[in-house]
């Protein structure tokens, strides 16, 4: 489980997040959403050690997280950010490959290239896993990052907003991919994500932010409701249910 306590990051005299605390529990997909500015890319940041936190504690199965070597929190913990710039011209194959560095330091072994082959089929990049980058659509970019994501084989996997770029069928795809990941190879994943649907009908617990602040949080059940969600998005919403999900009408 990954724990936080009383965290706080300032950009000068700002409080992007402000005393935040929360749990990620293990085997389950923790979804952390709330409007832009809300801190949730910041938290998930600090969470992966990117960022530096000002003030508090965050506990990786107990253990403080400035307390971990590197190389075992990259065992540990993966992230994927909302921007992937890489400047070099990459294969997905060669991309996905990075996911190892951790354990090979670049050299490949037998069981880095199984894990590669697997993150890649798991991602249905098989058929075009030799094509580079930048021939790619931005949905099967985002789609390489992620198995590159998914090679690094660690239990907690961080996810900013994996959705970006991504037309309805392959977001489907990729959060079935997500809950398979965490009921098939039991996974911890946190994501940040703005579509309120998606977390409703593919996570098990829900931490809303607004203004740096956690302002409500629980299973989904609790949290896909029309006065929370109205509270957090200063929205109308209308709560429908259909085939035992939530989906969130607001338009």
């Amino acid at each position: 489980m990954i724990e936080v306590r009383n965290l706080v990051k300032e950009y000068g005299n700002k409080k992007v997040v402000d005393n935040v605390s929360t749990k990620i529990r293990d085997r389950s997909i923790t979804s952390f959403i709330g409007p832009n500015g809300a801190g949730k890319s910041t938290l998930l940041s600090m969470i992966s050690r990117i960022t530096h936190k000002n003030e508090g504690d965050i506990l990786i199965e107990g253990k403080e997280i400035e307390k971990w070597n590197s190389g075992d929190l990259a065992k540990k913990i993966s992230i994927l950010k909302q921007s992937n710039h890489i400047n070099i011209r990459l294969t997905i194959w060669e991309l996905v490959s990075f996911g190892r560095f951790p354990y090979s330091q670049g050299n490949l072994t037998k069981e880095d290239k199984r894990y590669i082959n697997e993150a890649i089929g798991y991602m249905r990049l098989d058929d075009i896993q030799h094509k580079y980058l930048d021939e790619l659509s931005g949905g099967q970019r985002q789609r390489a990052y992620i198995a590159m994501v998914i090679a690094q084989n660690t239990d907690y996997i961080l996810l900013d907003e994996p959705l970006n770029n991504l037309d309805m069928k392959h977001s489907v795809e990729i959060m079935k991919i997500l809950r398979r990941l965490v009921d098939e190879l039991g996974k911890t994943i946190a994501i940040v994500i703005h579509d309120i649907n998606f977390a409703s009908c593919y996570s098990d617990y829900i931490v809303a932010l607004k203004d740096g602040k956690v302002v409500e949080e629980g299973n989904t059940e609790k949290i896909i409701n029309k006065n929370i969600l109205g509270n957090i998005y200063d929205l109308d919403f209308k709560i429908q249910s259909m085939e035992n999900m939530k989906l969130c009408v607001y338009f």
